[in-house]
């Protein structure tokens, strides 16, 4: 060191000469980026299946476009997470619009299901297998939002998602993981470990997957389009009844009947998945849209609409979701079947009421089966949103566990009756043609002409996940990536909404990073804290866009992927 340098306390070699300066930039917030985008962005439950909704961007499709075909490749590249013969709940909102649409791609029981005669077959419990197979809700909620929303066809939207299958992919280390987990159980069936466990063993990461026949399954929906000298809808209704009526209607009914199950020609002839307003409520300048009572999206509404009535608290949190799930548990139902209008329970006056019953003691919640019991894996999600602010969520499921391969077809057919109640006196019972409310389900908010799009899987965790998001933006706006990484905990004080519906008394699960000081007052307020890892594959995985104007008015596409799994985001 010369004298002149040694006394500024620097080397020679500082600066841009080669050290570093700590404290000039400031630590990361989160462990990945929020990205930006203009023209489009999606964050989907793989990074397969975004590069599908990009590849449906790039040419030229819109935000519904680009979601229902990251939803269709999604069936295939996660499919131990979401099946093509599962269920896909989705929310739309369209450009400049001021309110959001729904989507039931959610199977319905056939109506001659029987709940006296299931509990005569089965005595009360549900086997997986014929029994909770419904009609399966996801191929119509996929054409649906297409026929009404996009703009492309079938053929275009599916295209990737039959190459992905027929020519296969690599299996990534996650992917292979779930299969190694998930082929625990479907062992038992051999058409389903044929395909996902060959040769008795399990698919290492950088195996090729194929899944032919579900190829061929998707090609004969695009055949039935092509076929069509209609119009687009028209057409769109011709892959549509490709599915539901004619051979591959009598496949479904045959295997189901045949494995105990209730399915009728007539049940997969008549099904549409309907599309309607989506409820909402308003939270600190946004007015929040989740999908209607058969999913558990009110569920999401209740707990920010409690939890904005209050300080805030993680005690505070726990609580607004007791008091939502024990709503969910002696009200909700598929529309039809509510004894309580869902306007109510979701007005100003019943979340203030439920707020007032916060104290500092723990509630109680409402019990269930004391039951150790784990329900079906999981479910993946796909969020789409453009430039012109269209936008797209959806949370596909139905696990790879959940029923046998049809081996015609390369699919199951969709397990969520398991999500209905044995019980002729609860809402959510199995009724003929009625549907289960179900765990899926997807959330759009809307503040001053912009969109904000989120999904998660997670079972009874998803709306705790999505809720807890949105709170650490609108509450203590938080960066967007920031609020994903965010720690998290879950409640667990009512039964749960999976057969045979087990509970636990005031459980809460807590990630370690909410700190000891937190869950030692979690304690003391009288709930029983169980704590997870850092960074919890239960705690969900909540996949989110949210859109607004820089400062010279262009809209702007703010996206973030959840490092729980292995959520990806693009933006562009």
């Amino acid at each position: 060191m010369s004298s002149s340098n040694k006394a500024n306390g620097k080397s020679e070699k500082g600066g841009m000469g080669g050290g570093l300066v700590p404290g000039t930039y400031p630590a990361p917030k989160a462990l990945r980026p929020t990205l930006v985008g203009e023209s489009w962005s999606v964050v989907a439950g793989h990074p397969r299946t975004s590069l599908v909704a990009a590849e449906i961007f790039r040419a030229g499709g819109n935000a519904i476009d680009a979601g229902v075909a990251a939803g269709i490749a999604s069936n295939v590249v996660q499919v131990d997470m979401a099946n093509f013969g599962g269920i896909a709940p989705i929310l739309i909102r369209e450009a400049a619009a001021q309110s959001a649409w729904s989507v039931a791609g959610i199977g319905r029981w056939s109506k001659s299901a029987s709940l006296e005669e299931m509990l005569k077959r089965y005595g009360g419990s549900l086997p997986l297998d014929g029994a909770p197979a419904i009609v399966p809700g996801a191929p119509a909620g996929w054409i649906a939002a297409l026929k009404r929303f996009g703009t492309m066809s079938f053929s275009q939207v599916a295209t990737p998602a039959i190459k992905l299958a027929r020519e296969g992919f690599l299996v990534d280390q996650s992917l292979a993981t779930s299969l190694e987990i998930t082929g625990r159980n479907f062992q038992k069936w051999p058409t389903s470990a044929a395909i996902y466990r060959p040769d008795g063993k399990s698919i290492a990461p950088g195996q090729r997957l194929k899944q032919e026949k579900l190829a061929e399954l998707l090609q004969r929906l695009v055949d039935a389009e092509t076929a069509h000298n209609g119009n687009r809808a028209e057409k769109l209704s011709a892959a549509h009844k490709a599915f539901y009526e004619g051979a591959v209607a009598q496949i479904l009914a045959d295997s189901v009947t045949s494995r105990g199950g209730y399915m009728t020609l007539s049940d997969l002839a008549e099904f549409e998945a309907e599309i309607e307003p989506a409820p909402s409520v308003e939270i600190k300048g946004w007015r929040f849209f989740a999908t209607p009572s058969w999913s558990q999206g009110p569920t999401a509404l209740q707990i920010l609409g409690i939890l904005a009535r209050t300080s805030g608290s993680w005690h505070e949190l726990v609580e607004s979701i007791t008091l939502a799930f024990n709503d969910r548990e002696d009200f909700l139902a598929a529309p039809g079947q509510m004894k309580k209008d869902l306007l109510d329970l979701i007005s100003d006056q019943h979340l203030e009421e439920s707020a007032a019953l916060i104290g500092e003691s723990s509630l109680a919640g409402r019990p269930g089966e004391d039951l150790a019991t784990k329900p079906l894996s999981s479910t993946t999600a796909v969020v789409t949103m453009d430039s012109e602010g269209n936008t797209f969520a959806t949370s596909p499921s139905d696990t790879i566990d959940g029923g046998p391969i049809i081996p015609e077809l390369g699919i199951l057919c969709s397990p969520r009756g398991v999500q209905s109640r044995l019980d002729l006196n609860h809402p959510n019972r199995l009724t003929p043609g009625g549907r289960p409310v179900v765990t899926p389900a997807a959330m759009i908010g809307l503040c001053d002409g912009e969109s904000w799009a989120l999904a998660c899987p997670g079972g009874d965790v998803i709306v705790q996940a999505m809720a807890q998001v949105i709170w650490k933006v609108v509450s203590e706006s938080m960066e967007l990536q920031e609020s994903v990484e965010s720690p998290r905990i879950a409640a667990f004080n009512a039964p749960s909404a999976f057969h045979p519906h087990p509970s636990a008394d005031r459980l809460v699960y807590a990630e370690k990073r909410i700190g000891e000081d937190a869950i030692d007052k979690l304690r003391r307020h009288g709930h029983t804290v169980q704590v997870w890892p850092e960074y919890e594959f239960d705690a969900g995985s909540v996949q989110t866009i949210k859109s607004s104007r820089n400062s010279d008015g262009e809209r702007t596409l703010f996206a973030a992927a959840d490092p729980r799994r292995s959520a990806y985001g693009l933006a562009e």
